[in-house]
């Protein structure tokens, strides 16, 4: 079941509506960090310009010239890890247009649906993305004793706490659109290590880059597939 509803989504990432999807989401993530950093600039310039008294040192004027050519480095550094969560958090708000693109090719026939409120999906996407960031932190902390010990397993520990995070965002997303945010955790609970094994599968692109912006559309997609064989069974 799981191989057959990632097969029909890889199939599918041609589909215009998932390529637009993808454009916005890697788009608004790429603006929303420039945002960041030119605005990380401007508080630096308003904050420390004009001569400035430091302990020991004395009065210097070069600090906030220091400070914003050490925030070049810093950004493109952060960048390179925020990229992925914020892409996918932008992603996120799009992906009622992954799955109304899925069910029109797989699933005929099917009632229009009212869609995820945006507030709703605002909420959702920003608590995710606090989630799979506090989770990956502590995953940290299990990999720390595995680096010495046993490499292998870092990847492992990687891609199961994500997969967890995973099944748990996409395929609540899927089934809320159409059987709402109640009976979709009912029916995740009831398929938990299914989901859990399908969220494994998703996860292990997380670890390639540029391919692992692929994931959230995969994600919407295969978990869609997922909502609909459980539901009918």
């Amino acid at each position: 079941m799981i191989l057959d509803a990632f097969t029909k989504s890889l199939s599918q990432m041609g589909d215009p509506r998932f390529l637009r999807v993808l454009g916005l989401g890697v788009g608004l993530a790429i603006a929303l960090l420039v945002a960041v950093f030119f605005g990380t600039q401007w508080l630096i310039g308003s904050m420390l310009s004009g001569p400035i008294s430091l302990p020991w040192v004395g009065e210097v004027n070069w600090l906030d010239e220091a400070l914003r050519y050490a925030s070049v480095p810093a950004f493109l550094i952060a960048s390179v890890f925020l990229m992925v969560p914020v892409a996918s958090m932008m992603t996120s708000f799009f992906l009622d247009t992954v799955a109304d693109a899925v069910e029109d090719k797989h699933y005929k026939g099917l009632p229009d649906t009212p869609g995820v409120p945006f507030f709703d999906a605002l909420k959702d996407s920003i608590g995710f993305l606090g989630l799979m960031l506090v989770v990956n932190v502590l995953a940290i902390i299990l990999y720390l004793p595995f680096i010495f010990l046993f490499p292998p397993m870092v990847p492992v520990i990687f891609w199961a706490a994500n997969g967890a995070l995973l099944a748990r965002e996409y395929f609540t997303l899927a089934a809320a659109r159409r059987i709402g945010w109640a009976a979709a955790k009912a029916l995740r609970k009831q398929n938990r290590m299914t989901l859990w094994a399908a969220g494994f599968l998703m996860a292990v692109p997380l670890s390639v880059p540029v391919v692992n912006l692929l994931v959230p559309i995969m994600g919407a997609a295969t978990f869609t597939h997922l909502f609909h064989k459980m539901y009918q069974s």
